[in-house]
């Protein structure tokens, strides 16, 4: 990305207009109209100073990142009443040990005394028995010497938490506390929510949270048993176990009564993360979607995919304003050397255009001259001193190359574009509907799904028809596919497994006797979407709510929801540099939720897409029912530069860093001057940024 403000950076193009003087001499409007247009790019950008971006694309962070964003800064003491609760209650059942030291059945012992501990009247012993294995999950970090090993054991200790039954457990209090009235009643009653309302929930999520995003990750080096437990896990998340629905249904009815206004004190950020990962680890992430493709694209019967469009993605830069723009200004304010000069070089560049055009429509039989209108007329009045020069100059240089041969088009002779991306796509339909426009516009009537017959229409269209038909030969070839998969992906083109789904569903239409009824595999994504189906819309508009609450550009209403319930603290700040944590606290945490909300929901789309068309459809529908698209756009109505530079998070304050080492003396001009690792959040994509070098 350029820097406006680096050397080289406004120097003029070098086209023979750049001073917009003739060689200096001339009116010195110029320069000031540089500057005033480099000032306003400046204010346009945010006036910031914006480092070397490195975009990667992928449906998660780190994992150190992913578990930092679960906690807000204003939980950062709780840390410590975790660990104390765990210390008190393991004095008294293991003396003279620390908890790493002890053998794996002591451990499995210990950890079965607090799930028995758990099963108490007393809301406030059950409470920190609760944070004792919160601790046990955060990686028992009073007794660690750096970040890797509080991470290590994490992992560890939710490996065993899982197989000694308490997730299960915790499940247990989570349905609990959903249904406790009498924390909805006193929620609703108060003035202005805190974190101290959600605090059994806040503790319950998050080690839940913590199993899931621990056991989720897979690495090399696990053991045959970490393997099997995950195996385990993935199935009672995908499945209703125990006459139960999913998971992640529950979670679903708890953001709708979390936006209904019905539970107000519920922690939606926690909630929304802990429904994303859910999703991800039963559903599958990118490419686990795109081993599902390879694999239903065979069962049908379909040729192979050339590429993976996720791979193909990640190697794609990130999007950024067009370098070029400063020149084009600067071009079109700068007034030419000269009328003679200026008027020949637009008549050059008409006739470069104009023959431009004369390669495809040469020898055209059906081509037709339009008369010229008055205003062209005029121009050619104007230039007509000046043509007959301009086309010596053509005859000695010509601006375009001579036309090409008419010789066929072959599959080797067709070449696409260097930037293109990917290898292009073309359907039978396609061709079909291109054609059915043309002969409308030329003929005046259609040949159906005939692709063949040409007759009356112009050459462009014959080439446009032959580039289409050769588009899956040459994908095919580069793909690898052997020569009878070539014809064969020729005669047939591009078949997407939407295209399949769709035809199958209109012949059981038309012969639902014969065909008799489908047969519907149970998978994870089918079970899903059936239990989502009856309160699809209320989902959708539920998160799309909250999505709008944390939109940067929105304006506080009465009628909004509340999601920072989990974010503020009790008592309010009083100095200043309380008042800056609190506001870097409130623009993290809406990151996060947004980041939640649109993973999950691209997440969801993709998945159903591949499950079945006509799912992703309907819930395409009511995205689109409940303003979707312009609360897209609404993301896109601001800055986006600034948006993504915006300095929300602050490093040592992150878990797991705050765990390790003592927290430094923070000051105002600390928080004002620091440099962040950049993480955008698109509501279209996921992917983060972060600058090359950085420092806090």
């Amino acid at each position: 990305m350029e820097d406006p403000t680096a050397p080289g950076a406004g120097n003029p193009p070098a086209n023979g207009y750049g001073n917009g003087n003739g060689g200096g001499k001339g009116k010195p409007a110029a320069p000031k109209g540089r500057e005033t247009f480099r000032s306003q790019r400046r204010e346009s950008e945010g006036s910031v100073d914006c480092p070397t971006l490195e975009f990667e694309y992928g449906d998660t962070d780190g994992h150190a990142a992913e578990l930092s964003e679960l906690y807000s800064y204003t939980e950062n003491p709780e840390f410590t009443t975790n660990r104390r609760c765990f210390e008190e209650d393991f004095k008294t059942q293991v003396q003279g040990k620390e908890w790493l030291e002890l053998e794996e059945d002591a451990q499995k012992a210990y950890v079965m005394g607090l799930l028995d501990r758990l099963e108490v009247v007393s809301r406030e012993r059950r409470l920190k028995v609760a944070r004792a294995v919160l601790y046990l999950a955060q990686g028992t970090f009073g007794e660690c010497d750096s970040e890797v090993d509080v991470l290590h054991w994490s992992r560890y200790n939710c490996f065993l938490l899982y197989q000694m039954g308490t997730f299960s457990a915790f499940l247990e209090l989570l349905h609990m506390e959903i249904d406790n009235s009498q924390a909805c009643s006193s929620a609703l009653r108060k003035p202005a929510i805190s974190i101290a309302d959600s605090t059994e929930l806040r503790v319950l999520l998050s080690v839940m949270y913590l199993m899931v995003e621990n056991i989720r990750l897979e690495r090399e080096t696990d053991s045959y048993g970490w393997r099997t437990a995950r195996k385990t896990f993935r199935t009672e998340l995908s499945f209703s176990m125990h006459n139960e629905e999913p998971f992640a249904l529950l979670l679903f009815s708890m953001v709708t009564k979390f936006c209904s206004g019905l539970a107000p004190h519920f922690p939606i950020k926690k909630v929304l993360l802990l429904l994303w990962k859910v999703v991800m680890f039963t559903l599958g992430g990118f490419e686990q979607l795109q081993a599902l493709k390879v694999q239903k694209r065979e069962e049908l019967g379909l040729p192979p995919l050339a590429e993976d469009s996720i791979q193909v993605v990640k190697s794609m830069r990130a999007a950024s304003p067009p370098s070029y723009t400063l020149d084009l200004g600067e071009s079109q304010l700068a007034p030419p050397p000269s009328k003679l000069r200026g008027r020949r070089g637009s008549r050059r560049q008409l006739l470069t255009k104009q023959d431009s055009l004369d390669i495809y429509n040469e020898r055209d039989l059906f081509k037709t001259e339009e008369p010229a209108t008055e205003e062209e007329e005029e121009s050619a009045g104007d230039g007509e001193r000046t043509l007959d020069g301009e086309l010596d100059l053509l005859e000695q240089d010509p601006l375009v190359p001579p036309p090409p041969s008419q010789a066929p088009l072959s599959a080797e002779r067709v070449a696409f574009p260097k930037g293109l991306p990917w290898t292009p796509k073309v359907r039978q339909k396609d061709i079909e509907h291109f054609l059915e426009m043309s002969r409308n516009k030329f003929i005046g009537f259609t040949l159906g799904q005939d692709t063949d017959t040409l007759v009356g229409l112009p050459r462009p269209i014959h080439e446009s028809v032959k580039t289409l038909k050769q588009v899956t030969r040459v994908g095919s070839q580069s793909s690898g596919i052997g020569s009878h998969q070539g014809i064969l992906a020729k005669e047939h083109k591009y078949i997407s497994i939407a295209d399949v789904q769709i035809k199958n569903e209109e012949e059981l239409e038309k012969c639902p006797m014969s065909l008799g009824e489908e047969v519907v595999p149970e998978t994870p994504c089918e079970i899903l979407y059936q239990g989502m189906l009856y309160s699809l819309p209320q989902y959708m508009i539920a998160l799309l709510k909250i999505l709008l609450a944390a939109a940067p550009t929105s304006k506080a209403k009465t009628d909004s929801i509340n999601i920072l319930a989990d974010v503020l603290p009790e008592e309010m700040p009083v100095t200043v540099l309380q008042s800056m944590k609190l506001g870097i606290d409130v623009n993290r945490h809406k990151e996060i939720i947004v980041k939640s909300i649109s993973a999950l929901l691209l997440l969801l789309l993709k998945h159903f897409k591949l499950n079945h068309i006509y799912q992703f459809e309907y819930v395409s529908q009511h995205l689109v029912f409940a303003n979707c698209i312009p609360l897209i756009l609404k993301f896109f109505n601001q800055n986006i530069l600034s948006y993504i530079t915006a300095k929300n998070s602050i490093s040592v304050l992150d878990y797991p860093c705050c765990t390790i080492q003592d927290l430094p003396e923070l000051t105002t001009e600390s928080l004002g001057t620091r440099v962040r690792a950049l993480v955008w959040e698109d509501p279209t994509c996921r992917g983060t940024t972060r600058p090359v070098s950085h420092s806090y």
